[in-house]
C-alpha cells in the first residue's frame, strides 16, 4: 500500500497530461476530494431526508452550483488565460445541454418503473455517481488516446457525427432508450431474488435471503443511460479542449446539479420539443470542428501522404458562440411553438 501511494504523484501526471496545463497532481486530488465530499454529503441528504423537493430548494442549490462553476471557469480565466476558461464555459455548456437529454431519459425510465415521488432523489443520486465515474474512467481513456494517437481525433468525429444522426431519428421516439435497456433490466430481475417493496437501500434481507429492491433494478437501467451518454459526451468536450483537467471539471459542474435540475425543469422539459434538433446541430458542429483539427494533425499514410492537411481550424471563442446560438435558438424555437400551439390544444380539446 505503502509504495502504491508513494509512486501516485509520478505515475498520474502522465496518465492525465494530453494538453498544455500543467496541473499538479494534489489539485487533482483536491478536485476529485472535494466531488466525493459534495456527493457523500447528498447521499447522506437524501437517505436521511426522503422527499419531494420544493422549487425553492432545488433553485437555491442548482444556483450555487451554476454560481460555483462560473466562478471556477472566471478562476481559470484568470490564472491560465482567456483561452482556457473559454474552453471551460464552452465545454461547461455542452456537457450542461447533453445532460438534459440525459435528464428528459431519466424522466422516462422513472415513468417506466413507477419509482415513488419520495425516491426518485435517491435514484437519480446513484444515476449522478454512475456518470460521474463513468467519465471520469472515459476522461482518462481519452487523455492516454489522444496523447498517442492523434487519428483518434477521426474517430471522435465519426461518433459525434452518429450522435448526432441518431438525435434526429429519435425526436419523437422516447421510447428508445428504455428499449435497449429493458433486456438486461428484465434479465437481472429473472437471475436475482428481488422484492416489490421500495426503499432507499438497493438490497434488503427477508427471512435470512438477500433481496435487491425495485431501487436496484432502478439504478441498473439509470447505469446503462449514463453508459451511453458518456460515450457521446467525452468525444464532445474533447472536441472542444484537449486539456483533461477542464474536461474533469467542466463535466463534474455539469453533473452537480442534475438531480436538482431534474426537479425544476421537468415539466419544461415536455416544451423543449426541438431539443433533439438542437442537439443535433450541437453534435454536428463539434463533430466538424474534430473533422477539421483530425486533418490538420493528420499522420495516416492514406490520407495526403501522411503530411498534416492544412484545413482552418475553428477557434474556441467561435465554438462558445456557436454553442451559445445554437443553445439559444433552440430553447426560444421550442417555446414559441408550445406557446402558439398551446391555444391550438385547447381548441381541439
Amino acid at each position: 500500500m505503502t509504495s502504491t501511494i508513494a509512486t501516485l504523484p509520478s505515475i498520474s501526471p502522465a496518465l492525465i497530461s494530453g494538453g498544455e496545463m500543467d496541473i499538479p497532481t494534489w489539485v487533482w486530488l483536491l478536485t476529485l476530494a472535494v466531488a466525493a465530499a459534495v456527493l457523500t454529503f447528498d447521499v447522506w441528504w437524501v437517505a436521511r431526508n426522503p422527499h419531494v423537493p420544493s422549487t425553492r430548494e432545488v433553485s437555491v442549490v442548482l444556483g450555487i452550483y451554476v454560481s460555483a462553476a462560473v466562478v471556477f471557469g472566471f478562476g481559470l480565466w484568470a490564472l491560465q488565460g482567456g483561452e482556457r476558461g473559454t474552453e471551460f464555459f464552452a465545454g461547461w455548456l455542452t456537457e450542461y445541454s447533453l445532460s438534459i437529454d440525459n435528464l428528459f431519459v431519466f424522466l422516462l425510465i422513472m415513468a417506466k418503473f413507477n419509482v415513488p415521488q419520495k425516491y426518485q432523489q435517491t435514484a437519480l443520486l446513484w444515476g449522478i455517481i454512475i456518470a460521474i465515474v463513468l467519465r471520469t474512467i472515459f476522461i482518462f481513456v481519452g487523455a492516454a488516446a489522444i496523447n498517442n494517437f492523434s487519428w483518434v481525433f477521426y474517430i471522435f468525429a465519426a461518433i459525434l457525427l452518429w450522435a448526432a444522426i441518431t438525435q434526429v431519428r429519435e425526436q419523437g421516439g422516447d421510447d428508445t432508450a428504455g428499449d435497449e435497456d429493458n433486456r438486461i433490466v428484465q434479465w437481472v430481475q429473472k437471475t436475482f431474488p428481488s422484492t416489490t417493496e421500495w426503499s432507499t437501500k438497493l438490497f434488503v434481507k427477508e427471512n435470512a435471503k438477500r433481496l435487491v429492491t425495485p431501487m436496484f433494478i432502478v439504478v441498473v437501467a439509470l447505469g446503462l443511460t449514463d453508459l451511453l451518454f458518456a460515450v457521446d459526451s467525452i468525444p464532445a468536450i474533447y472536441g472542444l479542449t484537449r486539456e483533461p483537467y477542464i474536461v474533469l471539471t467542466a463535466n463534474l459542474f455539469a453533473l452537480m446539479g442534475l438531480r436538482q435540475l431534474y426537479f425544476l425543469i421537468g415539466g419544461l422539459l415536455k416544451k423543449l420539443v426541438y431539443l433533439h434538433l438542437g442537439l443535433a446541430v450541437l453534435l454536428g458542429f463539434i463533430a466538424l470542428k474534430l473533422f477539421l483539427h483530425a486533418l490538420h494533425e493528420n499522420e495516416l499514410p492514406f490520407i495526403n501522404g501522411g503530411e498534416h492537411v492544412p484545413v482552418p481550424e475553428i477557434p474556441i471563442a467561435v465554438s462558445l458562440g456557436g454553442i451559445v446560438l445554437i443553445l439559444g435558438v433552440t430553447a426560444a424555437a421550442s417555446l414559441w411553438k408550445t406557446r402558439n400551439d398551446g391555444p391550438q390544444d385547447a381548441e381541439s380539446s
